[in-house]
């Protein structure tokens, strides 16, 4: 399955983000100072959209996002990253997502979401998107579940793979509407809620793998696992493989990022490992930088970074 650019579906949320720096989360009833706030695109969809594009894919996005000045200012960002836009619907009953973003001094991040717009896509903005052929279909979970499972069969039946980034992690996910799955790429938090198995090392990690791979018959599991890389599980089978070590600034997008850059990767090249290590060097790129969108790579950044970090 190799191809001069793979062609995307990413069917998901886009959302406002209000990133607030901090130096630590306050704890109940206080009140402290910030640093700094901005508002940046975002949403699991649009982030993993944008990272697509920047590495070279042919990307089109489903969603709906509220008839508002952030919805205008969303869907205006995502054609500047050359993405199609003609799925995104502006609805009039909700306003556009938003998330609020706490980023503390040690790069770790608390967010909550507003789903708004999100959560009124329907099954018919589905069929519309997919009377196109698509290489790929890239799903994450700040949409209904019904739509996911909904858009799973449908660019199943038509012979699309799909890709899962079961984020943020959803406890009534039932994993048997999502039997045949491509890839599944769950974080540790993820795999452990999905699966009941504390992801704390490495042979839990495979445990979970191993559940979800038989729980979903999905042709790959991959589990992500922050600076020490990612988990490949396939055919019972496990292959470890390494992350890089960078200074953590900001985590938002990371998973996103990988996810975005494991699939292309592995459309262009039909070699998950190889994949799975460019996906591990786009994540420690995210989080050297701030901010979700703007802290996405483009194909030369990542090119760069592996050249000096001996990758093979």
């Amino acid at each position: 399955m190799l191809k001069d650019q793979v062609k995307l579906l990413v069917v998901g949320s886009i959302n406002m983000d209000l990133v607030m720096d901090i130096e630590k989360s306050p704890i109940a009833g206080e009140t402290i100072l910030g640093q700094n706030y901005s508002y940046i695109p975002g949403g699991k969809g649009a982030n993993q959209a944008v990272a697509a594009a920047r590495l070279g894919a042919d990307v089109t996005f489903c969603g709906r996002v509220g008839n508002d000045s952030n919805g205008d200012m969303l869907v205006e960002n995502l054609k500047a990253e050359s993405i199609n836009t003609r799925y995104i619907l502006k609805d009039n009953d909700s306003a556009t997502g938003l998330a609020s973003i706490q980023v503390e001094a040690s790069g770790q991040n608390r967010i909550i979401v507003f789903p708004g717009a999100n959560y009124n896509i329907t099954i018919e903005d589905v069929d519309k998107a997919l009377e196109e052929h698509f290489d790929a279909v890239i799903m994450q979970l700040e949409i209904p579940i019904n739509i996911v499972y909904y858009t799973f069969e449908k660019a199943r039946a038509k012979g699309i793979p799909v890709i899962l980034d079961p984020a943020p992690a959803v406890k009534n996910l039932d994993l048997a509407r999502l039997n045949g799955l491509y890839v599944i790429s769950p974080n540790e938090s993820e795999a452990s809620l999905l699966t009941g198995i504390e992801v704390d090392s490495e042979a839990n990690a495979v445990k979970a793998a191993s559940m979800l791979a038989g729980a979903i018959k999905a042709k790959y599991v991959v589990i992500k696992l922050g600076d020490k890389g990612a988990l490949l599980y396939e055919d019972g089978c496990h292959s470890p493989i390494s992350g890089y070590k960078v200074q953590a600034i900001d985590s938002t997008a990371a998973g996103d990022s990988f996810t975005a850059a494991m699939t292309v990767r592995l459309l262009e090249n039909d070699n998950l490992e190889k994949a799975i290590q460019y996906a591990n060097a786009v994540g420690a790129l995210c989080v050297s930088k701030k901010g979700a969108q703007p802290s996405l790579p483009t194909s030369k950044e990542v090119s760069e970074f592996l050249c000096k970090n001996a990758y093979m």
